[in-house]
Formats: C-alpha cells, sequence, structure tokens
C-alpha cells in the first residue's frame, strides 16, 4: 500500500499528468510470452512454470529452479521476419529459500521507410528517404522466496520499459508485476497479477516543422507529450502431474486471463470483467522427450450473415532434454489471432551447476 502512495504521488509531479489516459492495449508486446515450452502449451503455464522462465510468466515459480543457475533464451520473428522477438533470462539461486533473476525482453521491427522528408521545394526527392526502428524493450529483476507455509512460494518483479519509435517518440516506463504458487501433493495452483499497481510509460513526441507541417496537410493529428497507464490484469491457473509406468508424465494446465478494462472478444464478456480461458498438455518420457498442445485465444467471430461461431487458436510443441540443455520448439500464433499465420518458436535452457 505504501509503494502505491509514492507512485501516485511522483506521477502526480510530472507535467503530462493531465494528459494521461489508460489504454486496453497498453505494453502489449509484453503479452506475446516467452519460451518454446509455453508456447506449445497454449501460454498456460502460471501454475506449473518451474525453470527460468518463470521470471516472465509467474516470478513465484523461480523457487524451484533446481540448479544453482539457469539461462533461458529465445529468437521468433513474424510476419515473414518483419517482427523480431528476442528474450533472455539469467537465473541464480540464492540460498535454499530464493531465487533472482534478470530478463531482457525486445520487439522491434526494423528499416521501416520515412516519407516525411520525401519532398524538398515541391519535388520528391527520393535521397531523402531514410529508415528508422520501432522497438519495444522490457529490463525486469525477479525475487522469489519460499515462505512458511510448506509448498508456498512467491515472487515479484520491477520492470523498466523503453520504447522508441525512430527520433519522432520515446517512452519510459516502470511498473511492478507478483505471484505465488502452491504446490499440494501433485497439484499446483498458481496466480499472477500483471502490472500490480498499473504500469506507467511517459511519453514524448519530437518532429521538425516540417515533418510537422506535412503531418497537419495529410489530415494527421499532432500528437502531444502524455502519460499512458496499462491497467492490473490477474492470472490464474492450476495444472497436476500425472506419472504413467514410471516412465511417461502427463501435465495438463488449465490458465484464465483476468481483465477489467472494458468489454474484450474473449469467452466470457462482459463491461465488467472479463475472462479468457487456455488449456495446455505436456506428455513426456522420462523426463527426455515432452510432446506439447494447447489451446488458447477461445472467443466467438461473427460470420457476414450474422451468425457466430466459436474459435479458437490450437499449439504445438516439442521438447528435448540432453544433460544440462533443453531445447524446445513451437508452432505457435504468437499473437493469438486465428487469421494470422503462425509462427516458429525456438528456446534454449541451459542449467548450470557448480563442480563437484
Amino acid at each position: 500500500m505504501r509503494i502505491h502512495i509514492i507512485l501516485l504521488l511522483v506521477i502526480g509531479l510530472f507535467p503530462f499528468a493531465a494528459n494521461s489516459q489508460a489504454l486496453k492495449y497498453s505494453n502489449e508486446f509484453l503479452s506475446l510470452g516467452v519460451g518454446g515450452r509455453a508456447a506449445g502449451m497454449g501460454s498456460a503455464v502460471v501454475a506449473g512454470v518451474n525453470d527460468a522462465t518463470a521470471a516472465y510468466w509467474n516470478p513465484a515459480g523461480l523457487l524451484h529452479v533446481k540448479d544453482q543457475a539457469q539461462l533461458a533464451v529465445m529468437h521468433n520473428e513474424q510476419f515473414a521476419g518483419i517482427v523480431k522477438h528476442d528474450y533472455g533470462t539469467f537465473a541464480y539461486r540464492l540460498n535454499d529459500k530464493s531465487v533472482a533473476a534478470l530478463t531482457f525482453i525486445r520487439v522491434g521491427v526494423d528499416d521501416i521507410p520515412n516519407t516525411l522528408d520525401l519532398f524538398q521545394n515541391g519535388q520528391i526527392d527520393y535521397s531523402r528517404i531514410q529508415s528508422f526502428s520501432a522497438v519495444d524493450y522490457a529490463f525486469m529483476g525477479s525475487y522469489a522466496r519460499q515462505l512458511g507455509i510448506e509448498g508456498l512460494s512467491v515472487g515479484a518483479n520491477v520492470k523498466i520499459i523503453r520504447r522508441i519509435v525512430g527520433e519522432f517518440a520515446s517512452a519510459w516506463g516502470f511498473g511492478f508485476d507478483a505471484g505465488a504458487q502452491y504446490n499440494y501433493r501433485k497439484w499446483k495452483m498458481g496466480i499472477s497479477l500483471r502490472d500490480v499497481t498499473s504500469t506507467f510509460n511517459v511519453w514524448e513526441y519530437s518532429f521538425s516543422q516540417s515533418q510537422k507541417q506535412v503531418l497537419l496537410q495529410t489530415n494527421n493529428k499532432l500528437p502531444g507529450n502524455t502519460l499512458e497507464i496499462t491497467i492490473p490484469r490477474t492470472i490464474i491457473g492450476v495444472s497436476r502431474r500425472f506419472n504413467v509406468f514410471n516412465k511417461f508424465s502427463i501435465e495438463p494446465e488449465i490458465n484464465a486471463d483476468i481483465t477489467f478494462d472494458g468489454q474484450r472478444n474473449v469467452l466470457v464478456s462482459n463491461h465488467i470483467i472479463n475472462i479468457d480461458p487456455r488449456m495446455g498438455m505436456d506428455l513426456g518420457y522420462k523426463n527426455i522427450i515432452f510432446l506439447r498442445s494447447g489451446i488458447m485465444n477461445i472467443q466467438k467471430e461473427k460470420n457476414f450473415d450474422g451468425t457466430s461461431k466459436l474459435n479458437y487458436t490450437p499449439t504445438l510443441g516439442i521438447g528435448l532434454q540432453i544433460n544440462n540443455l533443453a531445447i524446445d520448439y513451437a508452432l505457435s500464433n504468437v499473437g493469438g489471432v486465428s487469421s494470422l499465420p503462425y509462427s516458429n518458436i525456438i528456446s534454449l535452457r541451459l542449467n548450470i551447476n557448480k563442480k563437484s
């Protein structure tokens, strides 16, 4: 509560506060997900995640990292390589009851042509076309700790966001995430609170006088410095692991993404609360080979004749654990839109331990 009050006081000092706005899809690049295992399971991993990627999905899951340290990385390209999505986490066990992690995320579109300066003295001059990048960065510090209750762990993220659109716009953001996991026998329950105190992005815009004239002549509104607010959301999940014949393991999980920022096109939708369910399955053989599948983005889509149908996005994935190296691959629609092409997602995880 004290942190929340301090944040509100600090934000009140910004001159942008009068232009603040709470956007439904603010910082949406942080909703793309990370890791091949999670992508193969339809992003339903909040309860069962137990490796370095927990720093993103549910920081409380970092406590279940069994190694001294873990390094997880991922690279993904969408829309024929136009959008590049890179991710990395380094998790380190501090002691038996606590784990810390550092995370880096980059989502960017490079080589975008800038045609604002295309005209010179009323003539088209193609040599004046330059390219720029639109890039979103996130830096997160995570901490997880075991509490006095057996099976209960909690965790939190502090995140700094940097968003850059060429030389025209840039923003700094700051926010918190929190999470908890509770394991009871073979049952696992988890909750992840994203942007728990709201995340604040302060945007600044910069255009030359000639660029402003071009924008106005083409009926574009000149943007002004503003404060963008990301509304909190809650993700809850439950999973259970079943061992079969001492060789096979089956771990299904179901998650529910709950938002309170106005009506969305999800399975349970109204103006007060929206619930977007996700389901995933992880089938393992001797903890070496894994086959995964999932369902996400369950929603009603309207046809041209006015009727509607229930649609969803399936996902598939495989995993291979070779000594201290894990390789995960997934075929998934990262954006969760059924009409968009699927992406090939590859991630690696390296377990690091001290030599005995």
